[in-house]
């Protein structure tokens, strides 16, 4: 078993992954954004800083997935990852534009081809004031210049991605109301989610979580 949780920043990809691991006895794969040296610089000034940030993101997502994903799973345990290598080309839509978007295209298609593809994608939505009010909480200190707007049009571009990703491969919850930290029952729910979608057993069908 391969799944990979995705969703707009600060929608708890990170902390779900860490919760589900011991449920699955799954290795974890997560994403290492702070070594991004212009990921700072990005937040304050967006255009300036795009194409650095997007191509630093790329090369490194890249390298950290060709290099673990395949042998994490040829170890023939299961494996929960809070991020796909797909989702970099949806930031580097909002962010690049003209002859930089094109060049930035034609890598990450080259770099894709070579990395595995995850059996299922855990897509956490949240609306666009839940997640602000979740990354004020956290408080990073390279996320407190971030805009609303920004968040927003993530969100949009995240619902725009996943409604043409293929759909049996995805699995979609409204995370607005869940608390997974805190709600052993909430955690429980994404737990049972995800064995019935995958077909693992023990599972309980029809469970009451809000999907859009």
């Amino acid at each position: 078993m391969y799944v990979a949780i995705e969703g707009v920043i600060g929608v708890g990809k990170t902390t779900l992954a860490r919760l589900l691991q011991p449920v699955f006895e799954a290795e974890v794969l997560l994403e290492v954004f702070e070594e991004n040296p212009f990921l700072s610089d990005f937040y304050a000034d967006r255009k300036r800083y795009a194409f650095q940030t997007q191509i630093f993101f790329l090369l490194s997502r890249y390298r950290q997935q060709n290099n673990l994903v395949p042998r994490l799973l040829d170890t023939g345990r299961n494996l929960i990852a809070d991020y796909t290598f797909a989702k970099d080309a949806l930031f580097a839509r909002i962010n690049l534009r003209g002859d930089e978007l094109n060049m930035y295209d034609k890598v990450h298609e080259a770099l894709g081809e070579k990395i595995p593809k995850p059996d299922l994608v855990l897509y956490l939505q949240a609306s666009t004031p839940v997640l602000m009010q979740r990354i004020r909480m956290r408080d990073r200190p390279y996320e407190r210049k971030m805009e609303q707007d920004y968040i927003d049009e993530l969100n949009r571009a995240y619902e725009d991605f996943f409604s043409t990703y293929d759909a049996s491969h995805v699995l979609k919850l409204n995370t607005d109301n869940l608390n997974f930290l805190l709600n052993t029952e909430h955690l429980k729910l994404i737990e049972h989610r995800i064995r019935e979608t995958l077909g693992l057993y023990p599972f309980q069908p029809a469970l009451p979580l809000s999907e859009n």
